[in-house]
């Protein structure tokens, strides 16, 4: 297993004639990116050269391989292997409509559960331990980590998605180390004990693995659920279409790990231009995927929609891989008179409000669109048991102000009064919206 210990500077020249030998790979079974690629003069692999050449090629955008699938193309023109080779089959939730399905062959499998086995590998679980999840991972991809966990040699418990009562049994009678789920499901717990009189923080539980949403690099949310478990939180981030977990925060919590080195090439660029940025540390954009080892379905220069806050150099637990902090998503920005605002940011800055608010928000906008007219409607829950008052609203009102740049107007519910999943927290309600 690579622990991330070569240097960084060293990894693109071992990437160079395998991202070769993909791109030759592409053009000779891919017919989606043999037309897309001879519509910008590429026709060989010599042509497209190599990763220094490779801003220059065309991005891959989600849609482009959704308008690919037909009756006849059900996964799309991009499968680039004979369907009596693929293995696995996951599928996306499907919420703009058709589910899109994502093959693998049993090369990309066994490369995918490498990958997922490093970045939680880098978390600090080990062989023995207990973990319980809450994936509802059957058809999405989140299923290989199922095989990551059985190579890892944790004893894996399965529950599920919408079963707190279960899983918070095999908590009590199993006494799992380790708990993995979205970082608004780890609350939800916390709060849902709370309210049955049960001391999450004196739980087994001393590792919480979060991901599948931003929220677990938020320092106040992450300080929250530190403090109700009373157990250290990292992060993990992955992409379908590319592989799970790409992405896994060590002990030291200082960003999560690139744990894809040899199997998956990124970049960084401008969300906007679509310029290529420079890998700095403290360097802010969009994280754009190429496969290097890739068969059933590869894809290039694949945008993500993930914008992230990188960090280079060696951190304190030896790993010399860049390091990312996930800041949100730029297809969920709100744009308020100039200002980029992300959802997660602004959860961010009321949870430090402190002590009077539960941490759980609703930006509910006035109208269906990017660019919203100040002020930005927000709806802030209150606290268990804290009455609503102007001093607490004008307070959070000021303090995203100060450190966001937007206006909002306040609205203070009472605890328990917005809904609470055992998946992902929609920041974002449009329900108000005209």
């Amino acid at each position: 297993m690579s622990t991330g210990d070569i240097p960084w500077h060293e990894q693109r020249s071992r990437d160079e004639p395998v991202y070769r030998a993909q791109i030759e790979y592409l053009l000779g079974h891919s017919a989606f990116y043999r037309e897309k690629l001879a519509a910008s003069g590429i026709r060989s692999a010599q042509d497209a050269g190599g990763l220094a050449d490779l801003h220059e090629l065309p991005f891959t955008e989600k849609d482009e391989l959704r308008a690919s699938r037909d009756d006849e193309h059900p996964i799309g023109t991009h499968l680039a292997a004979s369907m009596e080779d693929v293995i696995r089959v996951y599928s996306t939730s499907g919420t703009t409509g058709t589910p899109s399905y994502i093959p693998l062959v049993a090369e990309d499998l066994a490369n995918w559960v490498e990958i997922s086995t490093r970045s939680y590998g880098a978390s600090g679980v080990s062989a023995g331990e207990r973990m319980v999840t809450t994936y509802n991972a059957g058809p999405f991809v989140a299923g290989v980590t199922l095989d990551a966990f059985a190579k890892m040699g944790l004893c894996h418990i399965p529950v599920g998605a919408g079963n707190t009562d279960r899983l918070m049994t095999a908590v009590r009678l199993l006494k799992p180390q380790v708990l993995g789920c979205t970082p608004s499901y780890a609350m939800h717990l916390a709060e849902w004990a709370a309210e049955r009189g049960i001391d999450t923080a004196t739980s087994s539980v001393n590792k919480i693995l979060v991901a599948g949403e931003p929220g677990g690099g938020e320092p106040e949310m992450r300080r929250r659920i530190e403090a109700a478990w009373g157990a250290r939180v990292t992060e993990a981030m992955g992409i379908g279409d590319i592989s799970v977990s790409l992405w896994g925060e060590c002990a030291h919590q200082d960003g999560m790990h690139f744990s894809g080195e040899g199997f998956v090439y990124f970049e960084l660029i401008d969300p906007e231009t679509g310029a290529l940025l420079p890998l700095e540390d403290g360097a802010e954009g969009e994280l754009v995927y190429t496969h290097l080892r890739h068969k059933a379905a590869p894809l290039l220069r694949f945008r993500s929609r993930d914008r992230v806050r990188l960090s280079m150099g060696r951190c304190a637990c030896g790993r010399s891989t860049p390091r990312v902090r996930c800041i949100g998503r730029t297809d969920d920005l709100l744009i308020v008179r100039g200002v980029n605002v992300f959802p997660s940011a602004v959860r961010d800055v009321v949870g430090k409000i402190g002590a009077d608010v539960s941490g759980t928000i609703s930006i509910q906008p006035k109208t269906k669109a990017v660019k919203q007219v100040p002020p930005l409607p927000l709806v802030v829950e209150l606290a268990r048991g804290v009455a609503p008052n102007q001093e607490l609203a004008s307070r959070i009102r000021q303090r995203v102000r100060d450190e966001l740049l937007v206006t909002t107007e306040i609205t203070l519910v009472p605890f328990g009064a917005l809904p609470r999943t055992d998946y992902k927290t929609k920041l974002v309600d449009w329900s108000q919206s005209g």
